[in-house]
Formats: structure tokens, sequence, C-alpha cells
């Protein structure tokens, strides 16, 4: 911006525009006339366009002896002296300049303190904002943090009941197949009745009691066996989901303390941590990952399939154990029947061997005896 009335360092370094000899009456000398045009410099200002002449004109020289006067010429001046003999404004203009100056730097200088003032309250009122949303970053934080706990004792404590139900589950499948195995001894024994009472002679061979408890029994002990087997094999199935539900919660428990070492470190931040940097796009996270709702959803869902697991690990469980009970009194119940079968089939056979003993010898001493023989020949029609 160019004050108008700026004095600038004056030059003469226009040419003279035109020059020439004008010749004079014949009484008098020839008169040498300078014209010379002023220099006007762009941007100053002029008034009536008319700027004092730094040259003198020649005036005319008289030649007549008798005149009484005449006109010299002034001597030559530098044009150094010339500049500083001849101001270029007048002290109207010079003043007028200054204070316009003086109004300038003036009204400068109250846009800058104006500016200045902006620039502070803008300053203030944006630190305000950050402290306030620093502080609310720092509750939603603390709030997070307690979120995660809970969620994360819960976690914990579903996990910790996972596994201990699964460590009952492992017990009782171990019961399972160990009582299954132990089934062959009385299955063996009961077949091995079975097998030495076919060779059994003549009209001996009956199927009696015993032969049919033995066979209840037999199909009872490989029913018994097959009971268990199945359910051993229910309860590998569902160890196996109760370890999908283990690895869930140990994936789901794994991150949140990921999670809670992150939000404990951003919670421990403060403006003069070090190594605090800026990371650009940042701000541009896909909020449709994951919100609070279905985050709190998903934790919550693998408790309740976790719990759902160890519900149907309890009834199995409760299963097996009454399984347990119904077998061992079934099996227990057939093996007493079939020991009384034994017993009375053996007293049985033991009464008709005595008597089939007592009659041969009978018949041994009727036939040393020929008089008994006849009287038994005479009873008979």
């Amino acid at each position: 911006m160019e004050f108008l009335g700026t004095t600038q360092t004056a030059s003469y370094c226009g040419p003279k525009k035109c020059c020439g000899l004008t010749s004079l009456p014949a009484v008098q000398a020839p008169v040498i006339q300078e014209c010379y045009q002023p220099y006007y410099l762009p941007g100053y200002r002029y008034l009536n366009s008319w700027r004092p002449s730094l040259f003198y004109k020649i005036s005319n020289v008289q030649t007549c002896p008798d005149e009484s006067s005449s006109t010299l010429r002034p001597p030559t001046t530098l044009p150094a002296l010339r500049s500083a003999l001849f101001s270029r404004y007048s002290p109207h203009d010079w003043d007028h300049s200054n204070q316009l100056q003086v109004r300038g730097a003036e009204a400068s200088r109250l846009w800058a303190s104006r500016l200045t003032d902006d620039s502070v309250r803008l300053l203030q009122d944006k630190d305000q904002l950050t402290q306030q949303m620093q502080q609310g970053t720092t509750r939603n934080l603390g709030q997070r943090l307690s979120d995660i706990g809970f969620w994360k004792s819960e976690l914990s404590y579903e996990l910790d009941r996972l596994l201990t139900e699964n460590q009952n589950l492992e017990t009782v499948k171990r019961r399972l197949e160990c009582a299954a195995n132990e089934v062959n001894c009385p299955l063996q024994v009961a077949l091995e009745c079975l097998y030495h009472r076919e060779k059994r002679i003549g009209i001996d061979l009956v199927h009696d009691n015993v032969e049919k408890n033995l066979i209840r029994e037999v199909d009872l002990l490989k029913c018994c066996q097959q009971q268990m087997r199945k359910l051993a094999q229910r309860i590998d199935l569902q160890m196996r989901d109760n370890r999908d539900a283990q690895h869930a919660l140990e994936r789901d428990l794994e991150d949140k303390s990921s999670a809670q070492c992150i939000d404990e470190k951003c919670f421990n931040l403060r403006n003069t941590s070090d190594c605090i940097s800026f990371f650009h796009g940042m701000e541009k996270i896909d909020g449709t990952i994951s919100v609070p709702e279905t985050w709190a959803k998903f934790s919550n869902d693998n408790i309740k399939h976790s719990q759902n697991m160890r519900a149907d690990s309890i009834r199995l469980r409760e299963e097996a154990e009454h399984l347990f009970e119904t077998l061992s009194d079934q099996m227990w119940r057939q093996f007493t029947d079939t020991n009384l079968a034994f017993n009375a089939r053996i007293s049985e056979v033991t009464d008709v061997k005595n008597k089939l003993q007592t009659q041969l010898a009978k018949v041994s001493r009727s036939s040393q005896d020929p008089c008994l023989l006849c009287q038994a020949l005479t009873l008979l029609p």
C-alpha cells in the first residue's frame, strides 16, 4: 500500500524535450532559448499539473549600451544543490502524508490488537473445549474399564465352572467306559454257563429256568454295555461342544484382557506423557464393527452358550448316575434270579439223582434175591 504524498528521491533522468535558437529583432543579439518540459514521476500528486522548473530561462540581453539596466543570467547551480533548494511538495503535503502514515499505523495497530484478542479468545475457547473433551473421554474410558472388568470377571467365573464341569464329565465318561469293560467278565461267565449247559445229554438237555435266566442275563448285560457305550459317546460329543464353548470364552477373555490393557494405557495418558504422536485417519473408524450393545451381547451370548453346555453336561452326568443305579440294580437282580434258579435246579437234580440212586440200589438188591423178584413179578398186572 502506498500513501499519497510519500517523498521520493528526485532524479533528472528525462532528456530535454526540445531546444533551439529563436531569432530576435535585428536590433538585438540572438537569444539562446531553452525549452524544458518538467519530468513527472508516476504516483505523485501535482497541483494543476505544474511543477517549478529547475532551470532558468535565459533572459534577453540588451546589446544597446544606452539601456539603463539588463537582466543577467544567474550562475549555474549543481543538480544536488538545486534539489536541496527547490522542494517537490509543500509542507501541507508533508503534514498530510505524515498524518496518513500515523493513521494507517494506528489502524494497523488496532487491527492487530483486535486480531490478537480474537486469537487469544479462540485459543481459550479451544483449550476449554479440549479440556472438556479430555475429561469426557477420561470418564468414558473409566466406564469402559469398569465394563470390561465386569465382563472379564463373568467370563473368568463361567470359564472356571465350565472347566470344572468338563473335568466331572470326563470322570463320568471314564467310569462308563470302565463299567462297560467290567461287564465283559459277568457276560463271559454267563456265556460260559450256557456253553457248558449245552453239554447235557438226552432228556437233561431241557430249557429250564436256569437257561432262561442265563439268556436274560446275557441280553441284559449286552444291553447295559450298549447303553453305557452310547452314553459315553454322547458325553464325548458334549465334551466337544464344551470345548468349543471353552474356546469361545478363552478367546473372548483374551480379547477383553487386550482391550483392558489398551484402555488402561489410554486412561493413564496425559498431555505431558512421552511418545505422544498424531495418527492420521484414526478418526475414520468403521462404526459397523461393534457398538457397546453388540459388544455386550457378544459376551453375554458366549456366557449363555456356556451355561447351556453346562446344563446339558449336568443332565448327562445325572443320566449317567441314574443309568449306573438302574443297570446295577437290574444286573444284581438278574444275577440273584439266576443264582436262585441254579440253586433250585441243583436241588431238583440232586433230589432226582438221590431218588434214582435209591431205586437203583433197590433194583440191584432185588436182582440178587429171586424170591423178591418173583413177588415183584406177581404184583405186576
